[in-house]
């Protein structure tokens, strides 16, 4: 079995963008705290940035030298992987309004 590598900033990014916008989410749901459903909205758009600079850097390194360069490959898919989560999460929020109000 082939181990499958990543790039440093690609893992960082991703990992820290999927584990806070977890958290928030999670504490939302908990406590019904409209506050943190306000900092979560403000943190997808700062985290999407972020998330879109990184996957361009990582495409950039990658496309630069494919065969040396495979882990920035590997993580700027890994990046897009965020965008099915915020959506998911953000369908979750979108739903559970009604319950708060």
């Amino acid at each position: 079995m082939k181990i499958i590598k990543f790039s440093q900033e690609g893992k960082i990014t991703f990992y820290s963008s999927f584990i806070v916008g977890t958290l928030l989410l999670l504490g939302f749901v908990f406590s019904g705290n409209s506050g943190l459903m306000v900092i979560g909205f403000y943190y997808v758009l700062i985290a999407a940035v972020i998330n879109l600079l990184v996957f361009f850097h990582e495409l950039i390194v990658f496309l630069s030298n494919v065969s040396d360069n495979k882990a920035h490959g590997n993580s700027a898919i890994l990046l897009l992987l965020n965008v099915p989560v915020v959506l998911l999460y953000i369908s979750f929020v979108f739903n559970m309004i009604p319950f708060y109000s």
